[in-house]
């Protein structure tokens, strides 16, 4: 399993090869930009995830959210570590972000680095590069990052409300989304396989069970056999209970989600939109067990993700605490 799992790392790592040639230098990004200033930096974090990982592996699942929560508010600035002041309500405090975790994880490698590299190394660097950490540590496939990130000074709730995807949107409303921040069809389609690892709250998805119209009824498209295993676990109004996205398989990064889709039994509507649009509907298909293609593909679509809106340059500041504006 161990040589199995290593050589599809090493096929996406061949892959990958000519994405970081041709854009290595794309939006002020490359790969090894802290080669010379903080020549340890990416061993640090992986250092700093890994300790918590072995620990608890459900850690990773955050981690890649955190991530992705970043770049679909004003790019990937790590603008969504920013606390909320005494005249601004931020991004993490916004509904769709209550539930983010791990900002001890990013904390933890920020320290270590200010320690190593006072000063050099981004927040928003620090959690592309965790994001990437958490997938490989999870038997998941592993990319090469492309760092030189700045940090926003801007954080908002309201912002995060209006771009971030949600777990009850349509496939319309999920593929103008992507668009917006000049992610594909084929990207959403790869990027949603993140939720075969990590749990979610019962409110994120309990309106399928009980009241999907408001008139009582349950959600069309959620496979009727798989209604009372989730009514046992989440009750009308629990709002605290969480349920593994990926049942059976929620620490170990694989296609079992899309195997779950194809059967009707993804846990959120928006998952179960996939199958409402062709593209989307193929690629669950054809990835019900092709580990290969979908590692490829989902270290491609996270490169391009990860080059959302960045921040470069002069532009932003390189935080000292990930939580503060310096």
């Amino acid at each position: 399993m161990a040589l199995k799992h290593q050589m599809v790392v090493f096929l996406l790592h061949m892959a990958l090869l000519s994405v970081v040639f041709e854009t290595g230098n794309a939006a002020g990004l490359k790969v090894g930009f802290y080669q010379k200033t903080c020549p340890k930096a990416e061993s640090i974090v992986r250092q700093t995830v890994g300790g918590y990982f072995a620990k608890d592996p459900t850690v990773s699942a955050p981690l890649l959210r955190l991530h992705f929560h970043d770049c679909f508010v004003r790019g990937c600035d790590g603008s969504v570590l920013l606390n909320s002041t005494a005249d601004n309500v931020a991004e993490k405090d916004a509904a769709p972000n209550m539930s983010l975790d791990g900002f001890f994880v990013i904390d933890a490698a920020k320290a270590a680095l200010e320690q190593a590299c006072p000063g050099v190394v981004s927040c928003a660097d620090i959690v592309a590069l965790a994001a990437r950490d958490a997938v490989s540590l999870s038997q998941g496939p592993s990319w090469q990052v492309k760092t030189g990130r700045r940090d926003g000074r801007v954080s908002s709730a309201a912002e995060a409300v209006a771009n971030l995807p949600s777990s009850f949107a349509e496939i319309s409303t999920l593929k103008a989304q992507f668009a917006g921040k000049g992610l594909s069809t084929k990207d959403l389609a790869v990027l949603s396989g993140a939720h075969t690892i990590g749990n979610s709250h019962c409110n994120s998805f309990s309106n399928r069970l009980y009241n999907y119209t408001g008139k009582g009824d349950v959600d069309p498209l959620l496979n009727p056999k798989r209604i009372p295993e989730l009514r046992a676990q989440c009750k009308p109004g629990d709002a605290t209970t969480v349920v593994e996205m990926d049942p059976g398989s929620a620490t170990t990064f694989d296609t079992h989600y899309y195997q779950q889709v194809a059967a009707g039994n993804g846990l959120f509507h928006s998952d179960a939109a996939l199958l409402r649009d062709p593209l989307t509907k193929k690629y669950v298909y054809q990835h019900v067990g092709a580990t290969a293609s979908f590692f490829r593909d989902f270290g491609v679509s996270m490169v391009k993700m990860g080059m959302t809106g960045v921040l470069t340059g002069t532009h932003g500041e390189i935080r000292k605490n990930c939580a503060l504006v310096n």
